[in-house]
This record gives structure tokens, sequence and C-alpha cells, in this order.
């Protein structure tokens, strides 16, 4: 499977609900995610438990979607839309990009920007 089919099959499973699931078959258990101006979280653990907290504070998901995506050499980047209500930071609505840096076909870096 190339990157592009990767960063399809990754973005279609969240799209069906199944970010976990993504996580676990495309993230390296080395992996390093950062949300801009937050410090990285290193490790496959650390980052599922900070994504399994995420999901499990989802009051309401009313709407995902996928606006753009760029594959270069090992390197993806998706932008995303969400719409929903979360029990820490209330109403979302949010614009994303997902930067994600690839190696032996997983994800081994991964760097969120928003406003």
């Amino acid at each position: 499977m190339d990157l592009k089919a990767r960063v399809e099959d990754l973005n279609q499973m969240v799209l069906d609900g199944k970010m976990l699931e993504a996580f676990e078959k495309y993230y390296a258990d080395d992996v390093v995610m950062q949300e801009i101006n937050m410090d990285p979280v290193s490790g496959k653990d650390a980052n599922r438990e900070r994504e399994e907290k995420w999901l499990s504070g989802i009051t309401e998901f009313r709407g995902v979607e996928v606006k753009n995506v760029a594959v270069g050499d090992d390197v993806t980047m998706v932008e995303w839309f969400m719409d929903y209500a979360h029990k820490e930071y209330g109403d979302v609505k949010l614009n994303q990009v997902a930067v994600q840096t690839w190696q032996d076909g997983k994800i081994v870096k991964e760097l969120f920007y928003h406003g």
C-alpha cells in the first residue's frame, strides 16, 4: 500500500468513527504528537491515553469532514473540519491541519495546527 492509499484509509477510518482503530493501525510505537503551542507527547501509550481522554469527553459529535489532503515524500497533510460538544471545551467548531511524518508505513510524528 502506498502512502496515498494509507492516508486515505486512515482518513476513512476516522470518518467512520474508528479513530482508535486507526490509531492502532497507523501510528508507530514511538510516535510523537504535538498540538501547536503545546509540549510534544511521546510514545504510543501516552498518545493513546490522550486520545481516549479527548474522545471520552465528547458529548455530541455533529460532524467531521476532510477538506484537503496533500501527499509528499513520507509526509501527508490533512485539513479537517470538526463540529462537536465536549464536556471540558464546550461547543467546538474546529478547522485543523494535521501534518504527518511517515516511516515504514506508520506515522512517527504528527503536528496539529489550528486557530
